[in-house]
């Protein structure tokens, strides 16, 4: 019996069992549970924001961001969190009205901090937080996207939101869109997907063929020198794919017959890669290149407990404890009956693989392509559910504690959750409307700022005169001050919690 039937078998076994009622561990499981609708008014609607309609934030003092807005059915408990969500909006297949971009979002899907990025060269993937020279940074990949992979650079950007390192591949390659990780060494581990040569007959195509081999890069990110280089081709073959030849093989459309997604680091000093088209794990030596070990797939060196077998898997991740976590896309094509966020508990002693934990959406989503799995120190999991709409939290026991969705056709590659401190460079930006009331309406943001709660509003008939005339609770991205006064000049003041001044604005002059 072929890997994929018996895979799919052993699913379908397991969602027969659950749906006859019978108690199965290690998934959470919602009768009657209702998918957040995608026109429905995000939480910036009752909070202050001056727009939040037609799937897309208006801000009257930005007119030039247009972040997608986020719907949510999340807990208390998650809406306090200090942790906020890293997404990558970007509609993949149709047209959004909402920009693509980098967004800082917090758990009640406020924006924080959103940097557009349009053009077919700019698109982001990856977008995360990480530490470089010990300092807290932004990273994400940028490129162009092809078919599957993409093309680009690795950029860093401190926590002022300005650019510090843009990070390439060298030996030629061009950085794809997969992985773009910081090492605690400084270094960056990427991926490229290079056209090579191959023998195709094992998979029913040329001997003269043509693949895209998965080439690991370690790069120092100050000098640009590459430190290792690891090339699929010298170590995995390719009748291990999983994935049909089809019209490809040839120069002009290479076979991806492995598909890298993930690297990475291992306590032990070696590197954990992905591979969607084998649907398998790979850990290979940094000081030889050689491989340690495979898990799943064709030639596994691990035997694994049924319900521990995946497949087209993104973003593995190595965690103290032998525990390794991942997102089991289980499609394309259709494996099982939905995808899932897995723990996995690996003996490398005994070479035994077995579940820990799996995190399974309530309207089991099944996520054709991208995806990720964040496992959190205390057990909870963030799930990015990738050509799903979603990002979906859960408690250590499998409980849904958190769910946003973007409106159609807006995805995130992946998702990821951080603590971030930002103080932007640029000044808090201002805008004056009159309000019912025959005042005026002062819109007042500063992107990117997490340390903003107050603002003080100053006044007056000249910039060099001004007076404060009111002081509000931060409210949202935007905040609405509605004024008595005529100013016509109006300037606003960030405050923290302790009520000091962070940065103020230009003087804003209302034209009469």
């Amino acid at each position: 019996m072929a890997d994929s039937d018996l895979t799919r078998r052993r699913f379908l076994r397991r969602a027969a069992l659950v749906g006859a009622g019978v108690a199965v561990p290690l998934t959470s499981g919602y009768v009657g549970y209702r998918l957040p609708r995608p026109d429905s008014a995000s939480a910036a609607a009752g909070t202050g924001e001056a727009g939040g309609t037609g799937g897309l934030h208006h801000f009257v003092s930005r007119p030039d961001l247009r972040p997608p807005t986020l719907s949510l059915v999340d807990s208390a408990d998650a809406a306090s969190s200090p942790e906020l969500l890293f997404l990558s909006p970007k509609a993949y297949r149709d047209s959004s009205p909402s920009q693509p971009g980098c967004l800082l979002a917090d758990r009640t899907g406020r924006p924080i901090w959103f940097l557009p990025r349009e053009g077919e060269d700019l698109v982001p993937t990856d977008f995360r937080a990480q530490t470089y020279q010990g300092e807290p940074v932004l990273t994400w990949w940028q490129g162009r996207v092809l078919a599957g992979y993409g093309e680009g650079v690795g950029l860093i950007y401190d926590s002022s939101y300005r650019q510090v390192a843009e990070v390439r591949m060298g030996n030629g390659m061009k950085a794809d869109l997969h992985e773009f990780l910081i090492t605690a060494d400084d270094t960056a581990l990427l991926m490229a997907y290079h056209p090579a040569r191959a023998d195709l007959s094992p998979v029913g195509g040329p001997v003269d063929g043509w693949v895209y081999a998965g080439v690991v890069q370690e790069v120092d990110i100050a000098t640009g020198e590459v430190v290792f280089e690891w090339n699929s081709l010298d170590h995995v073959a390719v009748d291990e794919t999983h994935k049909d030849l089809a019209d490809t093989g040839g120069e002009d459309n290479p076979f991806d017959y492995i598909h890298l997604n993930s690297i990475e680091p291992t306590d032990d000093g070696g590197l954990i890669l992905s591979a969607r088209n084998t649907w398998a794990l790979y850990k290979i030596s940094r000081d030889s290149g050689e491989l340690v070990w495979r898990m799943n797939g064709r030639r596994s060196d691990f035997a694994l407990d049924e319900l521990a077998r995946f497949s087209w898997q993104h973003d593995a991740r190595w965690h103290s404890g032998s525990r390794l976590a991942l997102f089991d896309n289980s499609s394309s094509p259709p494996q099982g009956p939905h995808s899932r966020g897995l723990v996995l508990r690996v003996d490398e002693d005994a070479m035994r693989v077995t579940v820990e934990q799996e995190f399974v959406h309530p309207a089991k989503l099944r996520a054709d392509n991208q995806g990720s799995m964040q496992l959190l120190g205390d057990g909870r999991a963030l799930v990015g559910w990738g050509s799903q709409p979603y990002t979906s939290e859960f408690a250590p026991d499998g409980t849904l504690v958190l769910d946003a969705r973007f409106p159609e056709p807006d995805q995130s590659y992946r998702a990821r959750t951080h603590t971030w401190t930002g103080r932007p460079a640029e000044k808090p930006a201002v805008a004056i409307g009159e309000n019912k009331a025959g005042g005026r309406t002062v819109y007042v943001s500063w992107n990117g700022s997490t340390e903003t709660r107050e603002w003080r509003i100053l006044a007056g008939e000249s910039p060099d005169a001004l007076e404060p005339v009111a002081t509000v609770a931060r409210s949202g991205f935007e905040t609405a001050v509605s004024l008595t006064s005529e100013g016509p000049h109006f300037v606003a003041v960030a405050l923290d919690a302790d009520g000091e001044a962070l940065a103020e604005s230009d003087p804003a002059t209302e034209t009469r």
